[in-house]
């Protein structure tokens, strides 16, 4: 057995396994042993089929499969022993390597091409200057939180005027063009509306300051710009009955239902941050701001992350990589494209391999190492913002621990997780080793960032 390597050039290699019959003979004659041994052939015994027949039935898939597994065994342990940063898997060469008979020959020559990565400095030092994003954390959004705290607090009350957002509720009835109503026109009781989501403004404005048992004429057609459903459903109509409908209706009030938002008191910083945590409206507010910092800082994390690594891809000048085998590499990973499909994508890859190089050197250099606790931690911080979504900040632990338990079972959830705590920790590691410009935006400049 001999394995060896021919370097082309600095990114590219040939890689030659010779193998010899006395390299997988052994393995071959104990996998057709075992054959023999479990073999059941008409007109023999268990057991008992002659060798010759196993041979002739099993040796030419049994020589494929142990020298397919040998020769795995042998590219990766060289690959491994001699420390070889490889792109992608070894591919047979198209011109050196020869047809396989596993019928015929005893002896094995394969030659496969391999791509090796490209040397890359990846240079961290405070010259390298990178734009660092600090996102202004207004009272307005400290404002909105306290809203949406507030709200989940809140109950609906019965008022007896109209203000904008209040709900109404009355009978409905279509009236002529001197507003007295139809004998045989459409007529609805236990009817709600919301005025605040017609569409037409002046018919809105015709519900202000409305009080219980007032009656306002207006027209749906107009308030709902002639949407057939919102009309079909505001006057309890099929949508078929709405088509050539342009009357006017008279809406009778009986109820004015208002949602009015929760107190902010103690049993609310209670119900938020847990009991005692928070004293007063004045720590409220400012745990709610440092709670948006603090999301704040792994968003501008990230974006410093993005900016540096096309800081640092712009650094290393022009690299060279193994075109022709990564190319064919490509299109072996992506079943079903074609070399067009290569073609259009292979410099995006080629950007994405760059940073994926630079990155692990960074990660290897500052130490960066993840553990199994942090994932945990990561998996609970996103589930945490995944409930915050719908108000809910008091995650309670055992449902919390069955979300994370659920997403620590599945491998490509947890490699997205490890990532993440990857590129948390080496963007905190990297901002004191470059020099910073720090500028303060606002959130809406922020997200522009994003936008190019």
């Amino acid at each position: 057995m001999n394995v060896s390597l021919q370097n082309i050039d600095k990114v590219s290699a040939l890689l030659t396994v010779k193998l010899e019959k006395a390299d997988y003979q052994e393995n071959v004659d104990k996998t057709l042993k075992n054959f023999r041994k479990q073999a059941q052939v008409p007109g023999f015994r268990k057991g008992m089929v002659p060798a010759g027949l196993i041979k002739k039935m099993y040796g030419k898939s049994a020589v494929a499969e142990e020298v397919n597994k040998l020769l795995s065994e042998k590219i990766y342990g060289y690959i491994k022993d001699n420390n070889l940063n490889i792109l992608g898997e070894p591919l047979p060469n198209e011109e050196k390597q020869t047809p396989i008979d596993f019928e015929t020959m005893e002896e094995f020559e394969f030659v496969f091409d391999i791509a090796l990565a490209p040397e890359i400095k990846a240079e961290i030092s405070k010259d390298v200057k990178v734009g660092y994003n600090i996102i202004d954390v207004t009272e307005e959004m400290v404002n909105s939180q306290v809203e949406v705290h507030t709200q989940r607090t809140g109950s609906y009350e019965q008022v007896e005027e109209y203000q904008d957002k209040d709900m109404l509720k009355g009978a409905i009835a279509e009236v002529n063009e001197k507003g007295n109503i139809k004998r045989t026109g459409i007529k609805a009781d236990d009817v709600v509306l919301m005025p605040a989501y017609m569409k037409d403004e002046d018919q809105k404005a015709l519900f202000k300051d409305a009080k219980v048992k007032d009656n306002i004429i207006f027209n749906p057609g107009k308030a709902y710009e002639n949407n057939a459903a919102e009309i079909a459903s505001l006057l309890k109509i099929e949508k078929e009955e709405v088509e050539n409908l342009d009357s006017d209706f008279k809406f009778q009030i009986t109820e004015i239902t208002r949602f009015v938002a929760g107190p902010i008191n103690q049993e609310l910083f209670d119900q938020v941050y847990g009991e005692g945590e928070i004293k007063s409206e004045e720590e409220f507010r400012a745990r709610i701001k440092a709670d948006i910092e603090k999301q704040f800082s792994l968003d501008s994390n990230y974006r410093f992350l993005l900016d540096l690594r096309e800081v640092l891809i712009k650094n290393e000048g022009e690299i060279q990589y193994p075109d022709a085998i990564l190319k064919r590499l490509m299109l072996l990973n992506n079943e079903g494209k074609d070399e067009k499909f290569v073609e259009e994508n292979y410099d995006k890859s080629i950007e994405e391999l760059t940073w994926h190089i630079i990155k692990e050197k960074l990660v290897k250099e500052n130490e960066v190492k993840v553990e199994e606790d942090e994932v945990k931690e990561m998996a609970r911080a996103a589930t945490r913002a995944q409930f915050a979504q719908y108000g809910m900040t008091q995650v309670p632990e055992d449902l919390l621990e069955n979300y994370v338990g659920e997403m620590m079972k599945n491998r490509q959830t947890v490699d997205s997780l490890v990532n993440r705590v990857v590129e948390t920790k080496l963007a905190e590691a990297l901002k004191d080793k470059v020099t910073l410009e720090n500028k303060t935006v606002s959130i809406e400049e922020f997200n522009k960032l994003f936008e190019k």
